[in-house]
């Protein structure tokens, strides 16, 4: 018989992602597990990632490259680690016939043309600043792909729009790293357990809640803004709000999804379209926004609605708790 100091002294480990995702699997009766090792690739690479990030100043990979992505953006090394590792581990896994990278111009093809999958991901976000220890984070976007079976990937399988995702999320490096996704039902937070070499469920069923005190913007743009935009800068002042605002997306949108907030990259005069890319990171945390209770839209409708035209779109985006993201577009 197990005594009660005995049962104190066991505390339970919890739910790990992989008992997490069977039984999440077992309550769909046509699932036969791709989607699910889909998962776990991307899990395994964000454990790679959480390493290479924690020992990024003993082995020179912080810091510049040198080089330009395709967005013409400055690359640290870490960028290209992090592209390298998850491409590798979604090529091993079997599932994704083709990546889409911010670091790369065109479709990554794995030659798993049985795969009936695609990811478009930001492979690290915010990668600027790992010199200075500040959160950054992998965000990713999951489609089954429209093009046929056992043939290369076409461009149409990532083109279908925010409302084709069947599955998206993040994983956050701070001072714990956390992995948050949605199949569509619901968005569950799973923290890694370094002891173990786990992620743990520690944040099931998240609900955005649906207002908050907190704005997230950089507001040394704020000249640049269209004029609603500092309007509702204005009157979070005048309420006394928080700002918070680190310039890593996914840290920036995982605060305001737990404690109620607003996230805001509006368009400006040198971005009219805006910074951030339509396909590998408004549209999966758009996903996570609206699966939570919260709402993402472009200034002028639901960030999901809009129709991508190219691999790299960019577009504005207000992002977080639904009540705040109605009263900065003015709807």
């Amino acid at each position: 018989m197990i005594t009660k100091t005995a049962q104190e002294l066991a505390i339970p480990v919890g739910v790990t992602l992989d008992r997490f995702i069977m039984h999440s699997q077992s309550a769909f009766p046509y699932a036969t597990g791709e989607l699910s090792q889909l998962l776990r690739d991307i899990a395994l690479a964000g454990k790679i990632i959480n390493r290479e990030i924690n020992r990024a100043g003993l082995v020179d990979i912080a810091g510049g490259n040198g080089t330009e992505n395709v967005q013409g953006e400055n690359q640290q090394k870490l960028d290209i680690v992090a592209n390298i590792r998850f491409i590798r581990a979604l090529k091993n896994g079997g599932e994704v016939c083709a990546i889409l990278s911010e670091e790369d111009e065109d479709i990554i093809h794995t030659g798993n043309n049985h795969g009936k999958y695609v990811v478009a991901m930001d492979p690290l976000d915010g990668s600027s600043n790992i010199d200075v220890n500040v959160s950054i984070g992998t965000v990713f976007s999951i489609y089954r792909r429209v093009s046929p079976i056992n043939e290369p990937a076409t461009k149409e399988d990532f083109l279908q729009g925010g409302r084709k995702q069947i599955a998206a999320g993040y994983i956050l490096y701070g001072s714990s790293t956390m992995l948050v996704y949605s199949t569509g039902d619901g968005v569950n937070g799973f923290t890694y357990d370094h002891s173990l070499g786990e992620f743990i469920l520690s944040h099931k069923n998240i609900c955005c809640p649906a207002n908050g005190s907190i704005y997230s913007v950089n507001e040394g743009h704020y000249n640049s803004y269209p004029e609603f935009v500092k309007h509702y800068i204005g009157t979070c002042k005048e309420k006394s709000f928080s700002a918070r605002y680190i310039g890593s997306l996914v840290g920036d949108f995982h605060r305001n999804l737990l404690k109620g907030g607003i996230y805001l990259y509006p368009s400006t005069k040198k971005d009219p379209k805006g910074k951030l890319r339509l396909l590998y990171e408004c549209y999966p945390l758009a996903f996570i926004a609206e699966k939570s209770g919260g709402k993402a839209s472009d200034g002028f409708g639901p960030i999901l609605d809009i129709v991508p035209s190219s691999f790299h779109q960019r577009s504005p985006i207000y992002l977080g708790s639904a009540a705040m993201v109605e009263k900065a577009i003015g709807s």
